[in-house]
């Protein structure tokens, strides 16, 4: 049975700091919902009613641009062990990149990674939990190196200038970019 929080609780904090994933959805008037899931060390619990993750450039920008559009996002985070359960977390997003002014304060939050594009700052409008007894147990190996080793292989100047090609989401929405290197 579902359960709603007005916010999240220290029951909450503690079941999202054991998930090595999470998942984010977001969507836009006249555009494909877009569902990514999330790993490495990127997510943080900044208050009762405010978290945030840190983006690594990869194939896309959707959630930067769904965001600017329309501003909803539902992030999940499901166990995989024992208990089952599903936490999904309603709010407001706003994409902070490196030229903003916020930027330096939230950035203190993470340990910047390879490829660091922005920080999504998402205001919690409603908590849900559920069982999860549909979600099978797996067991978590290890974190993909495969991103981090290219964006330090290719280096700032090279991810700077790719930024600057993609323009508008794979649905023509405007994407904001870093206007200078991140690191």
């Amino acid at each position: 049975m579902a359960e709603f929080f007005d916010a999240l609780t220290d029951d909450h904090r503690a079941f999202i700091g054991r998930q090595p994933l999470f998942f984010v959805a977001t969507a836009a008037p006249g555009a494909r919902i877009n569902l990514s899931p999330k790993g490495m060390d990127c997510f943080r619990v900044l208050g009762d009613k405010r978290v945030a993750y840190l983006d690594v450039a990869g194939s896309g920008n959707e959630t930067n641009a769904h965001l600017a559009a329309d501003g909803r996002i539902t992030l999940m985070f499901c166990a995989f062990d024992k208990p089952a359960l599903i936490l999904r977390i309603y709010g407001r997003g706003t994409a902070i990149l490196p030229q903003d002014d916020r930027w330096a304060e939230l950035a203190t939050h993470f340990t910047l990674l390879p490829g660091t594009r922005q920080i999504f700052e998402i205001a919690v409008d409603q908590v849900q939990t559920s069982c999860g007894w549909g979600v099978p147990h797996l067991r978590f190996e290890r974190e993909r190196e495969t991103l981090s080793k290219y964006h330090a292989t290719h280096g700032d100047e090279v991810r700077f200038a790719k930024y600057a090609v993609r323009t508008k989401s794979i649905d023509g929405l405007p994407v904001r970019n870093p206007t200078r290197v991140i690191s």
